[in-house]
């Protein structure tokens, strides 16, 4: 590791990525961003999938002050997150086969809408078998991952393939294989994962992309607003009350 505090280490890594998805995925990200308006203004759901902690940066656009209203998480119980003991648990059921397929059988999810699945290695059976039955469903699936695992590692799904294998639309992260960005000679293993910072700013410029694409039709997006902010619960009630029958989150 050169010069510098690991903090400011940290944070060159970071913008280093930013800048690099900001320009070599502008063009998936617009694609991306399009296929939400598209789904939206035929009237179909968005959902967001993540296992682990890249379910952080689908949390972070569900139910969110600033945020598409009919973006909702499809959860998959013991996964979402370290809220599961122990913690290794939910590793443990992401390369579990058949556990998306009943998830999705069970959830609200249908024809002409469209998912977005983060998964950063893209590897495990869980996001690659969800993309595989949304798609079968008729689904429109979007995927957030790190290409650089599949020509790196080994697909634990039964058929040998990678989430990116089956997404009408992929946004790389750029992450390196292992997802940590710094390395210290008195430290024995690499550390400072950057994956969240990435792909949340992916996941937001997605989102940011699709209510300007909306607007641009002259539909006005269906945005949320701050409950902190004077009259944010009250635009919020609106919108909710416009769109209720998309919105799974509040039921």
């Amino acid at each position: 590791m050169s010069d510098g505090t690991p903090a400011d280490l940290f944070f060159d890594a970071a913008i280093g990525l930013l800048q690099r998805v900001r320009e070599e995925e502008a063009a998936s990200i617009n694609a991306a961003g399009t296929l939400l308006a598209d789904t939206v203004a035929a009237g179909g759901r968005l959902f967001a999938f993540g296992a682990g902690h890249s379910s952080l940066a689908a949390q972070d656009v569900v139910y969110r002050a600033g945020g598409l209203a009919l973006m909702n998480l499809l959860a998959v119980p013991g996964v979402v997150g370290v809220d599961v003991t122990p913690a290794t648990l939910g590793s443990a059921l992401e390369r579990v086969d058949g556990l998306a397929s009943a998830v999705l059988e069970t959830s609200p999810a249908r024809a002409g809408d469209a998912l977005v699945i983060i998964s950063l290695s893209g590897r495990n059976a869980l996001p690659v078998e969800m993309a595989l039955n949304a798609r079968a469903l008729g689904m429109r699936v979007v995927g957030v991952t790190s290409v650089a695992y599949a020509a790196q590692t080994t697909s634990r799904h039964a058929s040998g393939t990678f989430l990116k294998d089956h997404c009408d639309i992929v946004l790389d992260s750029k992450i390196a294989v292992g997802d940590a960005e710094l390395t210290l000679d008195t430290i024995p293993a690499p550390f400072a994962p950057a994956s969240t910072v990435v792909t949340t700013a992916l996941m937001q410029a997605v989102m940011a992309t699709a209510a300007a694409a909306l607007a641009d039709r002259g539909i006005e997006p269906p945005l949320l607003r701050s409950g902190n902010v004077d009259g944010g619960h009250e635009w919020n009630g609106r919108v909710m009350r416009e769109y209720g029958d998309r919105i799974f989150y509040r039921r």
